[in-house]
């Protein structure tokens, strides 16, 4: 259950209302900035009373613990507002902030990332959206392909799923007992008659539907894909298991999740090791 706001955090989201700013950007913003309250309030200092140090701190320790480049930033946004709202813009001048990814690596979610966001959706209590996100981040399969997910292609007796692609190719992915738990908590409830996951009024949901429901929690599709596969090759799985359980029609996809672990010093004792004069 949200704790509710301090009463600076009460008068600042006062204040972007009147900015008319939309609920769910407010929303993100009581979040975030509750979050860096209470990190504050451990540092003995006061939200409101904030210094430039910090701001710098709070985004050091954000990335210490793993966020990426791309949610330190958006963090630093929501302070930015809030500077802007105390008159003291200043306080966000000059904050270093580690460069974005480059364009060849992959953007995935640490473990604890991957924790925080379960967390997050099991408190929105809805069953439907916890159901998606697991599906979404223990099988890796496209959004296109979770909204075309039929009842008839899960398989609770052989705990796995069974996923048409683009090209018309079934493959078939098992089910982990966490991911069984949660999909049969949704299904209870919503009772679908065909497709898997629907609407309130009971339509089969659509892609852009599942985004908006997931930019809610900070994250989208591909991402939670990006991660399922580095977690498999992070955990020794093969390049080839990985490809057939991603639906990758070329397994030189599925090798850029082994390139973006394996350190350039790592490759160099490869070579060393293999084709040293004493091998």
């Amino acid at each position: 259950m949200q704790e509710s706001p301090s009463a600076t955090i009460e008068q600042f989201l006062t204040w972007l209302e009147h900015e008319g700013k939309s609920s769910n950007t407010i929303s993100t913003y009581h979040q975030e900035l509750k979050k860096y309250e209470i990190w504050l309030q451990d540092h003995n200092q006061k939200l409101e009373d904030i210094t430039q140090q910090d701001v710098q701190d709070y985004i050091l320790f954000l990335e210490e613990k793993g966020k990426s480049p791309t949610t330190t930033d958006k963090v630093l946004g929501v302070i930015r507002t809030f500077g802007k709202y105390l008159k003291r813009p200043a306080v966000t001048f000059d904050i270093k902030i580690k460069q974005g990814i480059k364009k060849d690596e992959i953007e995935t979610l640490s473990k604890e990332e991957c924790t925080t966001l379960l967390s997050e959706v099991k408190e929105s209590e809805n069953e439907r959206n916890i159901a998606i996100v697991y599906m979404l981040l223990h099988t890796g399969i496209r959004v296109s392909e979770l909204c075309a997910l039929n009842i008839s292609h899960i398989d609770f007796r052989g705990k796995q799923v069974n996923v048409l692609d683009t090209h018309g190719d079934i493959r078939s992915i098992p089910l982990s007992e966490e991911l069984i738990e949660y999909l049969s908590f949704y299904l209870n409830a919503f009772q679908p008659k065909k497709a898997v996951f629907v609407s309130k009024s009971n339509e089969r949901l659509t892609e852009r539907s599942v985004q908006y429901m997931l930019k809610k929690f900070h994250v989208n599709a591909q991402k939670l894909r990006h991660t399922f596969c580095q977690h498999l090759i992070d955990h020794g799985v093969s390049l080839e298991v990985v490809s057939k359980l991603a639906g990758h029609r070329d397994i030189n996809v599925t090798k850029r999740y082994a390139r973006s672990r394996v350190p350039d010093t790592e490759f160099e004792r490869a070579i060393r090791q293999t084709f040293s004069k004493d091998s």
